[in-house]
């Protein structure tokens, strides 16, 4: 009586092919979903920013309002900020270092336009994706005869988005 001694262990080349097709299938699904997730992601955390940005310009009104009688927000709409968000750089006496719009992923910067109708100035973010998405602001009127104080308006895509 023969005894088979020979073990035949590990994977047929089907069973490998079979695996590698599910994986490709797992794949298609949750990159597309992935991708989405990181998308809203970034509109959120941009939501975050813009809310501190006009908390911060109410505060800043409100102060103004209180030392000078007469409410107002600041021309550049990060000054607002006690913190600045990550990705605005200021040098060391405060002053911002980065101009134009937004250039490297996470950038914030705020564009003065001058004698552009009522919106003086462009506030903008770089996403991970290079898409540059823009933010009106008018700092209102800065006149000893006027309270009005500015707006800010919703997001819009610009470069790459």
């Amino acid at each position: 009586m023969k005894t088979n001694t020979q073990n035949n262990k590990g994977f047929t080349l089907i069973e490998l092919i079979m695996v590698t097709i599910i994986l490709g299938i797992l794949a298609a699904v949750a990159i597309p979903r992935y991708m989405a997730t990181v998308t809203q992601a970034e509109e959120a955390a941009e939501d975050a920013v813009i809310s501190s940005i006009t908390a911060g310009l109410e505060t800043f009104a409100t102060e103004q309002l209180m030392t000078h009688g007469r409410r107002e927000w600041p021309v550049n709409p990060f000054d607002a900020l006690e913190t600045k968000p990550a990705g605005y750089a200021v040098d060391n006496i405060g002053h911002p270092t980065n101009s134009g719009d937004a250039a490297s992923d996470g950038e914030w910067t705020y564009n003065t336009t001058d004698g552009s109708g009522n919106v003086d100035g462009t506030i903008t973010h770089m996403r991970g994706d290079n898409s540059v998405k823009t933010w009106d602001y008018d700092d209102g009127i800065h006149d000893s005869g006027s309270q009005a104080v500015g707006s800010m308006g919703a997001r819009t895509s610009t470069v790459g988005g």
